[in-house]
């Protein structure tokens, strides 16, 4: 082929990537349309944030859905990726107050509502695509035409939808419990936002004395002595003797000098802390829960800023650790202290700021999740949807089951507002699908809308079904729903996984997805997360930019399963970017022998190395396509990966050489043209779910059919092509071949220089070794060969191995110069002498076993043993090149 129409000498990843990423999308390859009665695949994108920019994450969890799609898409299936993005309500009112504040110095407050909200969504059209494209570099090939957005027309319809029919089923409803609240994002949390880390605290040991009795008293345990100004009581264990006789009996709360109940409640510990412990309902979860049963009072004494509240008398107004110090310097000055311990004890943060989330009683909206999550777990549990690995289920099955109301309110602006009106005149509170303007009750036009959000989970739980339409029976719902597969990491299987089938199985009354393939997270080269505070995070894109985005792609999926973290290694990276290079060398060495190419060339029979290699092909489609179907990407990569560069560059391209050279006539040449063009188209698009553009780059230079190799046919295994006979002859001929270099190597042969060689073969293989011989005459640099059955006498003085069904001898004579190897050796003997005299030295010198530390010294006595067993070996080889 002129080199006009071959591919450059060096592979430009950059230019090659741009130049087919617009191809495709300007082609509209990427776009599906409902083609009914075609077999549909499809996957809905975990949608990013509109404040996310591209990680580590983003780029495996991409890249594992587009490896889906493309082999999809090759397979003749109706295959569509839905792309959208996620309004990521807290997250992106934070960041835009932080805009605000920087910019003009005001609070949301100062703006109000409206003006703020018109500044959040000017701030989503200007940054919001940012994550898309920094997607697209990846060569992500998903239907961006039907881009989506949480917030959009339809989604927001869905979500009012779905709102109103939960509502009117009394499965929304609003309550006034304790709930999880962030006093640095001023909101409630749901239970899966709290992250609960093990923080270093301490236990303080405080003394209640009991009413009348001033000098006896009870020692109570807790790790937050400020909440004590709330607490209305003391719990015991029913069963624990040391205290049934105080049950009924009064304490003094100390500083207060508020008189509370001694009770007993079977949810106290009695191993923990001292077996008594206050109780505080507005500020503790459980003993919320106790304070139900008991008729407790409920004091709140840690306002919403996370200050104390005016229940709180002299430390009102304080910061909760603030108070904290101060509270305990006074229980000591008054003698109730009785001592301090410390703990380390789990905290729960906030996911999104990290600050110390408080136990709250509040108001919020909350959805009954009991009545919703038994199909949802019989749709598991029967097998309609299934969790890639299995060992999930248990996972999804166990948080199920443990459930408690879902908090969907949050105190913010940005987002769904929740659908419901309360009328000033008649007190009626109406959930409406679209705006009201008077009350449907009275009819009064004073009425005013909760000023709450949705948790942004609410709507992302319904992203397989409102982005295809829903709540109207659209074709695309018909044809695309449910979707073949959700690639999503185990971080989020209860924040979004669990709910997309909750909702899915209540409103589509089928599963969201027939597969959820969880991934794993990838951390750093010594198994740390990727975080901005370790500084350790890696930038996809500057991976990209450097390598090239096939490279970052392959690297990540190979070497990795299903559910497990990965490492990310430098090492990995430039050792894809070298297979990267093999590939483009290896194709354009074969584009450069095409020359004269022509699909009616008259050909002669095939060889040994083509029927191998045809078969292997087969073989190599069948297995990648089993790996793929059962979601082992990396095992999938890993076969492409030895089939190109083990056998296709490494003997395949080398044996075809003389023929591609024209040494063995017209035909032999077309023969060796047109199975080498083949073996590298279906290599090509077997790797191309893996590697898109360079694929793509190199297929197009290839004799191939139709516009794109994103539209080819998937390989599928021929069977008239599949050969055993010449696997078995031609592995037995590289094995013996590989037999030889390495004895070769072993003695330092000089690569030039041919050596003879004695082959021992049984009668199966003596034949075909025979009529191949010229493999092992060119590739094992072999000049005089000799082939015999097993049973002939061993040969004496040569290097043997022992290969399967051959026996490899290389006779030394012919092998060596014996004067220079004796010559080397008898240097390495001098040098391993000096190390050893001077390792023996040290070892041998009493100050230096008395002052060196033990693996200092040990380390010696390793050294001087490793040495000697190398100067045994080399001496006894010395002896045998005597005999020579």
């Amino acid at each position: 082929m002129a080199e006009a129409n071959n591919i450059p000498k060096t592979y430009d990843p950059e230019a090659v990537e741009k130049k087919w990423y617009k191809v495709w999308e300007d082609k509209g390859y990427f776009h599906a349309e409902v083609e009914k009665g075609k077999e549909p695949f499809t996957i809905v994108i975990p949608p990013p944030n509109i404040t996310g920019q591209l990680h580590m994450g983003h780029a495996l969890d991409n890249t594992l859905q587009d490896i889906l799609i493309r082999w999809h898409r090759m397979m003749g299936h109706n295959t569509l990726w839905m792309p959208g993005y996620d309004h990521a309500g807290l997250a992106t009112q934070i960041k835009v107050e932080e805009v605000i504040k920087k910019e003009e110095n005001k609070t949301r407050y100062d703006l109000g509502r409206e003006e703020f909200l018109k500044r959040v969504w000017v701030w989503k059209e200007q940054y919001g695509d940012r994550i898309i494209n920094q997607l697209k570099c990846l060569g992500v090939s998903c239907d961006w035409e039907r881009k989506r957005f949480t917030m959009d027309e339809g989604c927001s319809r869905a979500v009012r939808e779905v709102f109103c029919a939960l509502f009117e089923k009394g499965l929304i409803y609003k309550g006034t419990r304790i709930t999880n609240w962030c006093v640095n994002c001023n909101t409630a949390l749901s239970d899966i936002e709290v992250e609960h880390k093990d923080d270093a605290g301490h236990f303080w040991h405080i003394k209640y004395p009991f009413v009348g009795e001033p000098d006896k008293f009870l020692v109570i345990a807790t790790t937050r002595p400020e909440t004590m100004l709330g607490d209305t009581a003391v719990a015991v264990n029913p069963d624990d003797e040391r205290y049934t006789n105080l049950v009924g009996k009064k304490l003094l709360l100390p500083l207060v000098n508020k008189e509370i109940p001694i009770i007993a409640d079977s949810y106290v510990d009695k191993e923990f802390g001292t077996g008594a412990v206050k109780v505080t309902p507005a500020h503790d979860p459980n003993d919320y829960e106790m304070g139900l049963r008991h008729k407790l009072e409920n004091i709140v004494v840690i306002g919403m800023n996370g200050k104390m509240t005016e229940a709180c008398g002299k430390y009102a107004g304080m910061d909760r650790y603030e108070c904290r110090k101060v509270l305990c310097e006074d229980l000591e000055k008054e003698g109730y202290l009785l001592k301090v311990e410390d703990h380390t004890h789990a905290v729960g943060h906030c996911q999104r700021c990290g600050h110390v989330v408080e136990p709250l009683v509040s108001t919020q909206w909350f959805v009954k999740m009991e009545p919703l999550v038994k199909a949802a777990v019989e749709c598991v549990n029967d097998g309609r949807c299934q969790f890639v690995p299995e060992r999930f289920t248990k996972t999804y099955t166990g948080w199920m089951e443990n459930i408690r109301d879902w908090c969907i309110s949050r105190q913010i602006w940005w987002g769904h507002r929740i659908p419901v009106w309360y009328c000033d005149d008649c007190g009626e509170m109406s959930a409406s699908r679209t705006d009201l303007t008077k009350c449907p009750k009275c009819g009064s036009t004073h009425i005013h809308q909760d000023e709450d959000a949705l948790d942004t989970w609410f709507s992302s739980a319904l992203w397989p079904f409102s982005t295809m339409g829903w709540p109207d029976k659209t074709d695309l719902l018909q044809q695309f729903y449910p979707t073949s597969v959700l690639v999503t990491g185990y971080d989020i299987i209860f924040f979004w996984v669990a709910r997309m089938l909750i909702m899915g199985m209540e409103f589509m009354k089928d599963i969201p997805f027939e597969k959820v393939f969880i991934h794993g997270l990838v951390r750093d080269s010594q198994g740390r997360k990727m975080s901005k505070s370790l500084g350790n995070g890696i930038d996809p894109l500057e991976v990209v930019e450097k390598y090239g985005a096939d490279t970052l792609r392959f690297m990540l999926i190979t070497g990795n399963t299903p559910g497990n973290d990965m490492r990310f290694y430098w090492e990995r990276v430039e050792s894809t970017r070298n297979f990267a290079n093999k590939i483009w060398n290896a194709s354009r060495f074969a584009l450069m022998n095409m020359e004269g190419y022509s699909e009616k060339a008259k050909l002669a029979p095939l060889n040994l190395s083509d029927k191998w290699i045809l078969s292997r092909l087969q073989h190599t489609a069948a297995d990648v396509t089993k790996m793929l179907e059962k979601f082992e990407l990396g095992e999938a990569g890993r076969m492409i990966y030895d089939f190109i560069w083990g056998e296709v560059c490494d003997w395949y391209i080398e044996l075809a050489k003389p023929r591609l050279y024209g040494h063995e006539g017209d035909k032999a040449r077309a023969t060796a043209q047109h199975v080498l063009a083949e073996v590298l188209t279906g290599a090509m698009k077997l790797l191309h779910p893996f590697m898109p553009f360079i694929t793509e780059e190199i297929f197009q230079c290839l004799p191939h059919e139709g516009e794109t190799i994103m539209l080819a046919k998937w390989p599928a295994a021929d069977k008239n092509k599949i050969d055993e006979d010449a696997e078995k002859l031609m592995g037995a001929i590289m094995e013996t071949i590989g037999a030889i270099r390495n004895m070769r190597a072993e003695v330092n042969a000089v690569p030039s220089k041919k050596v003879p060689a004695i082959l021992l073969a049984d009668e199966a293989l003596r034949k075909g070794i025979e009529e191949n011989a010229a493999y092992i005459h060119l590739l094992g640099g072999v000049d005089d060969l000799k082939l015999l059955p097993l049973t002939t006498e061993k040969p004496a003085n040569a290097m043997t191995i022992v290969v399967n069904g051959v026996e490899v001898y290389l006779p030394l004579a012919g092998l060596i110069d014996v004067e220079k190897e004796t010559a080397r050796l008898t240097k390495e003997v001098a040098d391993l002498d000096k190390e050893l005299a001077r390792v023996n030295g040290k070892l041998n010198n009493k100050g230096f076993l008395a002052k060196a530390p033990q693996d200092v010294v040990d380390k010696e006595k390793a050294k001087a043993a490793e040495f000697e067993t190398k100067k045994k070996a080399i001496v006894e080889r010395l002896e045998y090149l005597k005999g020579l």
